[in-house]
């Protein structure tokens, strides 16, 4: 093996050359998206801080909600069902009626209502409503379930167990259910209405104790027994007419299941249950006083829709600051600017630490605010709440133009581009 010899020192008094590095000229950058998951907040701060104006990094303001999409009528093994997508976030709800018999309800009551509908006025509808919402939640009419172990995001991957995210949205959208009394009670309950020439509602009461009884001053031997009326100067015999009676009501379960999962998901979920409603559709159904079980009618025709009472809109709004800092006079001084961010995405949700949620409810062309959710912080003032009740206006009116159109028609797309 042959062994090169190492070079030896430079010769005295030869001359030498050394030529220095050039300084590059070239900068260290990153791609906005790695610049946006190392360091999320000055990302967001410097869109939103922009000489060309306040940007999102999606090119939205912070004003600036997503375009949303509805389907209606996808699932054909349910009541009702509907598609929405808001960006990147997707959900399908899905509602399936199922009858619950009274004699099923533990401490069942009958309700002192009637079957046949009476004039009112604002007081006395804002009364009855209240007593219906009371009745519903009171015999868990409604059953929401948010499912979010679909793979639609990272941190929730299919088959793991119900997230803490799930069951809040759940609790979120029940409470929500019940505090603006969107169904009545009237619309599921499932009444029997005797014939009065079926044998069974002519009663003849077998008394064999004493009754309370209140006396009819124009037919004194006419008495009224509760569940049953007095059949008039007619009955000379003292014969009993069976009063209409609610037999089962209609529990709706409804699935929310969201497909992919970019932020915003209250909103998402909720318009997507007012979708789903209003493309509802549940068979005539009536008691059977032979087989003593409910019926239902096959015929489409014969199908009937939810009223809803007004329209409820959520509208989401993330407030993002920073601390910054500015020499004055030699001075520091803290100043803290914040953005009030509609609509976010989840890249954005991760950025800031307080949230608001306004609920406007409306009928017609006119809207009130029904409620109001806060989380965390303490930079959302009066003048934030008054942009957000413009902002929430802005988009109950966006949301009920694309409901009236299911309304109008019962399914298809809408969208609103």
């Amino acid at each position: 093996m042959a062994i090169k010899p190492a070079s030896g020192p430079t010769p005295l008094g030869a001359s030498t050359s050394a030529t220095s590095p050039s300084p590059s000229t070239h900068t260290l950058s990153f791609p906005a998206q790695t610049f946006a998951k190392l360091a999320p907040i000055p990302f967001l701060h410097a869109h939103l801080t922009s000489s060309t104006g306040a940007r999102r990094p999606s090119g939205r303001t912070p004003s600036e909600s997503r375009p949303p999409n509805i389907h209606t009528g996808s699932l054909t093994h349910t009541s009702g069902s509907a598609v929405v997508r808001i960006g990147d976030t997707a959900v399908v709800c899905g509602i399936r009626g199922e009858i619950l018999l009274t004699k099923d309800v533990a401490d069942w009551k009958h309700p002192e209502i009637s079957s046949i509908p009476q004039e009112e006025n604002d007081g006395t509808r804002r009364k009855r409503r209240k007593t219906e919402a009371d009745e519903i939640a009171r015999l868990n009419l409604l059953v929401p379930n948010v499912e979010l172990s679909t793979g639609c995001s990272p941190a929730h991957l299919p088959g793991s167990p119900p997230s803490d995210l799930a069951q809040t949205l759940s609790h979120r959208v029940l409470t929500l259910l019940h505090t603006s009394q969107l169904l009545e009670a009237a619309e599921l309950r499932i009444w029997h209405h005797p014939s009065s020439s079926s044998s069974s509602s002519i009663l003849k009461p077998q008394i064999t104790e004493p009754l309370s009884t209140s006396s009819n001053p124009n037919n004194p031997t006419i008495t009224t027994v509760e569940g049953f009326e007095g059949g008039g100067t007619g009955d000379t015999d003292g014969a009993l007419v069976a009063k209409p009676q609610i037999k089962a009501y209609w529990t709706l379960h409804i699935t929310l299941l969201f497909l992919s999962l970019d932020g915003n998901p209250f909103d998402a979920a909720w318009c997507a249950l007012l979708a789903a409603l209003l493309d509802v559709r549940l068979p005539r159904a009536w008691w059977d006083a032979d087989l003593e079980n409910v019926l239902c009618s096959p015929l489409v025709s014969e199908s009937t829709r939810f009223s809803l009472n007004g329209l409820p809109v959520p509208l989401t709004v993330g407030v993002f600051s920073r601390e910054d800092e500015q020499g004055i006079g030699g001075e520091t001084e803290k100043k803290r600017a914040k953005w009030c961010l509609v609509d976010m995405d989840g890249f954005e949700e991760g950025c800031v630490r307080e949230t608001v949620c306004l609920v406007v409810k409306g009928e017609g062309d006119s809207a009130e605010i029904v409620r109001i959710e806060k989380g965390g912080g303490g930079l959302f003032g009066r003048g934030e709440m008054r942009e957000l009740v413009g902002a929430a206006g802005r988009r109950w009116r966006e949301w009920k133009a694309l409901l009236d159109g299911i309304r109008g028609d019962g399914s298809g797309d809408t969208d609103m581009g």
